[in-house]
């Protein structure tokens, strides 16, 4: 069974003699992480909001600028990652989900990890580096146990993705300690997140679609995973590489370009434009189609540095690919693994359309000077209404069991 089977619907069988956890909330991983991640998401920007403009002040010792970074990059994606997975591994393995306690212990690292770089002023970056950087490492081992005890060899990479996740978080907090700020670790860590949504993402978004068009009569459908595709992610994966070593080198610029093109290409063909009637499955796309922008712009900021800053491209990755993606998914997942109709609900339109406008006014901002910070803060006020609509209408599913009709 592939990632898209957990990412977007109701598990397939294969998970034999499930013992349902008595309580809601720890009987599968997506539950914790994606509320987690969702209120996580909330109030960091809220906070961040308020060190922009001076209302309070933490992580001193530790920078701001650095703090945001890592909250969004490491902390937020970590919990969408962790709770995707551990929701997708059952269904590849066959063997039962963490659950309870150990899922609950999990979970209470993670937060641990949220708390512990709030409060670097405090406890000392030392401290605080010690107790987030363990969760993305125990992931790693709890996906590795998994997978060799489940003897489910052909997702092994994934424990590659997340110890390079893992790794690339390590070196983000040994930047900031060494030399009071982080440079390789983010591209690498963005790299790697993007390379994955290319992956699962460039799975599930065909699939899910072709799955909505024929129910619907459609007779275009997407083309299906060919050559072309596995061309698209070696040239966009050669340029990330690139990036993520040489972000000032021009043959960067032009392989980004060229990832750019093919990522464009690949996304034309999964017929996307059929599906506006369904923003659910519509979101998918334009969520994907930030990973091209995205590599669009920060190749010309590259080719071009007097005329494109490289603070919206790189925005267009996360504000707009990795936050668009990751709440398409938490939110199909949610609805489809409790039960709910896999559609779009008025507030979940309103969730989609909120990120949208985060990303698009985020990677703007850098273009407008004489009107950074106001755009900045519709970028901000915007992706905290999304995260704000997404808790209080997907909180209680995640909280609690569908009641029966």
């Amino acid at each position: 069974m592939t990632a898209q089977d957990a990412a977007g619907g109701r598990p397939r069988g294969g998970i034999a003699r499930l013992q349902p956890c008595a309580i809601a909330f720890l009987s599968y991983g997506f539950r914790p992480f994606f509320l987690g991640a969702g209120i996580w998401a909330f109030v960091a920007m809220i906070l961040w909001v308020g060190l922009l403009t001076g209302q309070w002040s933490f992580a001193a010792r530790y920078g701001a600028v650095a703090w945001h970074a890592h909250e969004f990059l490491f902390g937020y994606v970590s919990a969408v990652l962790c709770g995707f997975l551990l929701t997708a591994i059952p269904n590849w393995t066959g063997r039962l989900p963490l659950q309870g306690m150990p899922l609950l212990g999990l979970f209470s690292l993670w937060a641990a990890g949220r708390v512990a770089m709030l409060l670097t002023d405090r406890i000392g970056s030392g401290v605080a580096v010690a107790i987030d950087g363990l969760f993305l490492v125990v992931v790693s081992l709890v996906i590795l146990r998994e997978i060799v005890t489940g003897r489910n060899w052909r997702n092994l990479p994934i424990v590659l993705l997340t110890s390079a996740l893992a790794a690339a978080n390590l070196l983000f907090h040994a930047e900031v300690l060494v030399f009071s700020g982080p440079d390789i670790a983010i591209r690498i860590g963005c790299a790697v997140i993007v390379g994955l949504i290319m992956l699962v993402g460039g799975r599930i978004t065909p699939s899910f679609t072709r799955n909505w068009l024929v129910r619907n009569g459609e007779s275009r459908l997407p083309v299906p995973l060919s050559r072309f595709d596995f061309i698209a992610l070696a040239v966009a994966g050669l340029a990330l590489l690139s990036w993520a070593g040489l972000p000032d080198w021009p043959v960067t610029g032009y392989l980004l370009l060229a990832a750019a093109v093919v990522q464009f290409a690949r996304l034309a063909r999964w017929a996307g434009a059929r599906t506006w009637r369904e923003p659910i499955v519509l979101i998918l796309h334009v969520g994907y189609g930030f990973v091209p922008l995205g590599a669009l712009i920060l190749g010309a900021s590259i080719l071009w540095p007097d005329t494109i800053t490289p603070s919206g491209a790189l925005h267009a990755w996360t504000t707009g690919a990795i936050g668009v993606m990751t709440l398409a998914v938490m939110t199909r997942a949610t609805r489809g693994h409790t039960g709910r109709a896999i559609t779009s609900t008025p507030a979940t339109t309103l969730i989609y359309c909120a990120i949208v406008i985060a990303a698009l006014a985020r990677i703007v901002a850098p273009m407008l000077a004489s009107a950074y910070l106001p755009v900045l803060i519709v970028s901000a006020v915007a992706w905290i209404a999304a995260f704000g609509v997404f808790v209080l209408t997907y909180g209680p599913m995640l909280l609690f069991k569908k009641r029966s009709a």
